[in-house]
């Protein structure tokens, strides 16, 4: 099986399995964009700059439909078998690279067919942009991984949404107000 094959086949899985509502949606090759480039600054102050964008493809992404179009909430890049230190490093950094264009994505990485190895310690060291890591032991994730998938993912939308929320409002008066932000580390 092919990582491609792998992917959509774990997607099958989550689009059968994962309760979303009916805005969301589990995709994959999804291509965001990482970066904007400015064409040219229009000679009125008014009018916005022209502005293009690059893009990468990613292996799986949970999108939420708007009436206006779409936009990304989380990404989960895929890898069979291992994963290499520039493999995590250039991971890690398209994370960072889409997180800097769309602020409130959650972003991840999954590895299938792993056997009985745990996650590789290259990704702690070289995954910093990662919000999450996730490791089967097969190329069909058993129940309980699953189950922990599911979790993982319904979690990861519900904190984009609550992200955005912060970078949108974070200006206003009437805004919430948080004094702590802690990002919880779990390990099973």
């Amino acid at each position: 099986m092919t990582e491609a094959q792998w992917v959509e086949r774990i997607a099958e899985i989550l689009r059968t399995r994962l309760p979303l509502k009916k805005s969301l949606q589990i995709k994959t090759r999804v291509k965001l964009a990482y970066q904007y480039e400015i064409d040219v600054y229009p000679s009125e102050a008014s009018e916005k700059p022209r502005a293009m964008a690059s893009e990468f493809q990613t292996d799986l992404a949970i999108v939420e439909s708007l009436h206006q179009g779409w936009k990304p909430r989380v990404v989960v890049e895929a890898k069979l078998g291992t994963v290499t230190s520039d493999g995590a490093i250039t991971y890690s950094h398209k994370a960072g690279l889409h997180r800097a264009v769309q602020p409130y994505l959650r972003y991840g990485i999954m590895l299938g067919d792993r056997e009985d190895y745990p996650l590789p310690g290259r990704l702690y060291r070289h995954g910093a942009q990662f919000d999450f890591m996730v490791s089967f032991k097969g190329l069909e994730p058993t129940e309980e991984e699953l189950q922990a998938l599911i979790e993982l993912l319904k979690a990861e939308v519900e904190a984009s949404r609550i992200l955005e929320k912060i970078f949108a409002e974070h200006r206003k008066p009437g805004r919430d107000k948080y004094t702590v932000l802690h990002r919880k580390l779990i390990l099973k």
